[in-house]
């Protein structure tokens, strides 16, 4: 078991390592759609890239993720056949969003090292493909905030 300060820092040699091994500017948060943005998620348990719809109004959060989910077979067929969709999906804090993820299929733990690289090869591929599939359907997806 790591303390916290270890597994700190521990978390930031990761992220440091992926930036150093795949350097690359992703969209992430630039979507310029408010509380609409793509993640990087790695941890103890798993590793997974996402695309968090965390509006708090409910009304718009349904709104973009039916927008999303009408392009569904697209991403699924075209671009990243694991992906799931879930509606109601509960962070840590309790918060709900809606989420739209990919699960590295691997086993992974953060504090693992020599898990690190399949998981920046998953890193780099998954979000990719997403980014990919964004530019190619943003406006659609934008008519939802419109």
């Amino acid at each position: 078991m790591y303390s916290r300060e270890e597994s700190a820092k521990i978390r930031e040699e990761f992220w440091v390592s992926y930036g150093k091994s795949f350097p690359r500017k992703w969209v992430l948060y630039n979507t310029k759609i408010k509380n609409f943005g793509f993640k990087f998620i790695a941890n103890r348990k798993l590793a997974e890239v996402t695309l968090d719809i965390e509006c708090v109004d409910p009304v718009q959060r349904e709104l973009m993720y039916d927008q999303l989910f009408a392009l569904k077979n697209i991403l699924q067929d075209d671009y990243l056949p694991d992906v799931v969709y879930d509606k109601d999906f509960f962070l840590e804090n309790g918060k709900l969003i809606s989420r739209v993820s990919v699960v590295h299929a691997k086993e992974f733990s953060i504090h693992n090292k020599d898990s690190w690289l399949d998981c920046f090869t998953f890193f780099n591929k998954t979000m990719h493909q997403f980014e990919l599939f964004w530019h190619e359907y943003e406006d659609f997806i934008r008519q939802a905030v419109i």
